[in-house]
């Protein structure tokens, strides 16, 4: 789907910009309401920006890994899943064989990471791979390989470390104004106006960090969709990660390695009540149950377009997710010969132009 991941990276722009933007702005005002000095705080804003971008993109996957306690793992240590990431590998049409990692954790999920196809590793946790039978643990697989391809990993791992980024100046920033008495001196000489502009900051750092997450998660929901359809056409048995998701959203396990800024980048939301099962009742994915219901009606279809009616029922909104012109290009692809009916050298084929569609 070259229109998705053109899509994809204009969107990577400018959510970056959006989030940059934030931070320059929080800058600008904690270096006034600090120093007296706007441009100060805006200098030391972008110096900070460009730091964290330059770590987001080319050690981002890294820390995503650390944090979350991942083990590398060879063909040799788990032979299901390496076997299952390599067929999705060639399925999807990745350049690369992604990286495998393990988590050593009983709750269920997954989640890919790095800066793009030749740079990416696909993670699952243990708990996945006990409960999860072959044909659920290849939804999950392709899934997370959908991400890979729609260039879709980049984007989650740079907006993660930059919000993380914005809530620590926010958290400093407000904390130094309140118990500090920091600008005290200005307020007082400077009369409203300075007043005005320290509230201003206070108000900033405070919502910053809110409408950053606001923004990052906004744009996580809608890219689940389109993994889960990419997904179903790799597989082409969407049974398979619908199983998957009602068993993650029915256990009660919560993945103690989970942290607030990353939580978009799993196949599920790993967060839930203790004791209880996912609600769907979440900032960071489509409701698991609806998503389950897309995929259970496609009516025995497999492809984009399936998908895309099954969507627009389900949700009743009457529009579908998946970009126009790679259901028209799905189409004409799916309107050749049928695999039963087709020559081998025909099949490979197949499955590398439905690759390139992606």
């Amino acid at each position: 789907m070259w229109e998705q991941i053109r899509s994809n990276r204009i969107r990577s722009v400018v959510l970056v910009a959006a989030l940059a933007a934030m931070l320059l702005g929080l800058g600008y005002l904690l270096g006034w309401a600090f120093f007296n000095n706007g441009l100060a705080g805006l200098i030391i804003g972008v110096v900070i920006w460009m730091i964290m971008a330059l770590v987001a993109y080319f050690q981002g996957d890294a820390i995503v890994l650390s944090v979350s306690g991942a083990k590398k793992i060879g063909p040799n240590d788990h032979p299901r899943l390496w076997n299952v990431v390599e067929e999705m590998k060639i399925t999807s049409g990745l350049p690369k064989m992604p990286d495998v990692y393990i988590i050593d954790d009983p709750a269920m999920n997954a989640f890919a990471t790095g800066r793009d196809p030749n740079h990416a590793a696909v993670t699952v946790t243990s708990g996945l791979l006990e409960k999860m039978n072959r044909d659920e643990l290849q939804g999950v697989v392709a899934h997370e390989m959908s991400h890979i391809k729609n260039r879709d990993v980049l984007l989650m791992t740079l907006c993660s470390i930059l919000l993380g980024t914005i809530v620590i100046l926010a958290w400093y920033g407000t904390r130094m104004m309140i118990f500090s008495g920091a600008g005290g001196g200005r307020r007082r000489s400077g009369g409203i106006g300075a007043a005005l502009v320290m509230l201003l900051a206070l108000l900033l750092a405070i919502l910053a960090p809110i409408f950053a997450q606001l923004i990052y998660f906004a744009v996580s929901r809608r890219r689940e969709y389109l993994a889960d359809a990419s997904g179903a056409l790799y597989t082409r048995y969407p049974e398979g990660l619908a199983s998957a998701l009602e068993k993650i959203a029915a256990s009660t396990v919560q993945l103690k390695t989970a942290n607030q800024a990353f939580a978009p980048m799993y196949t599920a939301n790993p967060f839930r009540k203790e004791g209880r099962a996912a609600s769907d009742l979440t900032n960071t994915h489509p409701p698991i149950q609806e998503r389950i219901r897309i995929l259970r009606s496609m009516a025995g279809g497999a492809s984009l377009a399936d998908y895309n009616k099954a969507y627009g029922q389900v949700t009743k909104s009457g529009k579908g997710v998946v970009p126009g012109s790679a259901l028209v290009d799905a189409t004409a692809v799916a309107a050749r010969k049928p695999d039963a009916q087709a020559s081998e050298p025909e099949k490979i084929e197949r499955v590398r132009e439905t690759s390139d569609l992606m």
